[in-house]
């Protein structure tokens, strides 16, 4: 019985990732730009070692290409080891991964199709099924006038990821760009006063045009024990970087949760009362900016208006999303 309901799990999975698979990819003829061609390959089950998983299984559109589930899982349902974050808005960032280990598009899209945990196929072996494939052979000569190979394969997926941003249409951006004086209403107005005052600090680390400050922090989930993610420490060997993560943008923030680089946060009221207060979900904490060494004990109003102001930039119009 059981063999037989963990099967009947299997079939249904895979009838989803074909139906998300057969919405979002274009047919042959929409395929023109390098975007279009990259956009076929993120949303193929073709680069995943059994075919089960796209990049859209765990970039999900409707979320903002970030996943709902704490830990993704990867092919045979094997637990990756950090959260799934949100990959709008890489046009202008330095760097990729929680981490950092990867200084460009191309070179992020690599880890996941490698790692054991995710898709779990070696990338030579993911370039060699695409060319072999008589549909990318033909579109690879058309839009690259060359037959598929890393190069062009890695290319195309970064086209089609540098596609995917934010285009001013959130109820934040119309406030401020637009002077639409009635896109924010008065708790989402007073909590984007509390988000830039120095007192409250998240403008520290969040600014810009994406809300990030590309930098690495440690925020205190670090504790050696039950937190014992090293996270940039473990790419730079440098004492500095225990348990430092590098700053997400708040861009569509309020749809992308479960929230932290392990998912531990499952809404935004958990991520500010945590913000609040550090010390209450964590007691030992090594090793933590010294941004957050001082509680900042918010009130239940400034709570409720912060997360009104964070949910104020989530866009009207997300690249290929279905929702209304």
């Amino acid at each position: 019985m059981k063999l037989i309901f963990s099967i009947g799990l299997l079939v249904v999975g895979f009838i989803a990732m074909a139906s998300l698979q057969a919405e979002f990819t274009p047919t042959t003829n929409q395929i023109i730009t390098k975007a279009d061609l990259g956009k076929k390959l993120f949303f193929d089950t073709i680069l995943s070692s059994d075919r089960s998983i796209s990049c859209a299984s765990c970039h999900k559109p409707n979320h903002a290409f970030a996943d709902t589930l704490s830990i993704s899982k990867g092919v045979e349902g094997r637990l990756s080891f950090r959260n799934t974050p949100s990959i709008m808005n890489m046009k202008n960032r330095p760097y990729f991964f929680y981490d950092g280990r990867a200084s460009s598009l191309e070179e992020q899209a690599i880890g996941p199709i490698e790692h054991p945990d995710e898709m779990n196929l070696p990338f030579k072996e993911a370039v060699q099924r695409i060319e072999e494939d008589t549909s990318y052979i033909r579109l690879f000569t058309q839009i690259y006038q060359s037959s598929p190979d890393s190069t062009n394969v890695l290319d195309a997926l970064a086209s089609f990821q540098l596609t995917l941003e934010s285009n001013g249409s959130s109820p934040a951006d119309l406030w401020l760009t637009d002077r639409d004086t009635t896109a924010l209403n008065p708790s989402q107005l007073r909590g984007r006063e509390i988000f830039i005052a120095d007192e409250f600090k998240c403008f520290e680390c969040h600014f810009g045009p994406d809300f990030t400050s590309d930098e690495f922090r440690n925020i205190g989930l670090f504790d050696g024990q039950a937190l014992n993610d090293k996270g940039r420490f473990e790419i730079t060997k440098d004492s500095a970087d225990l348990g430092k993560f590098k700053v997400p943008g708040l861009r569509n923030v309020a749809i992308t949760g479960p929230y932290m680089h392990n998912g531990m946060f499952k809404t935004l009221e958990e991520v500010i009362d945590f913000y609040s207060n550090p010390y209450d979900f964590v007691d030992k904490p090594i090793n933590m900016d010294t941004l957050m060494l001082e509680p900042i004990n918010f009130t239940e109003q400034q709570k409720i208006d912060l997360i009104h102001f964070l949910e104020s930039l989530t866009d009207a119009d997300i690249p290929y999303s279905t929702r209304h």
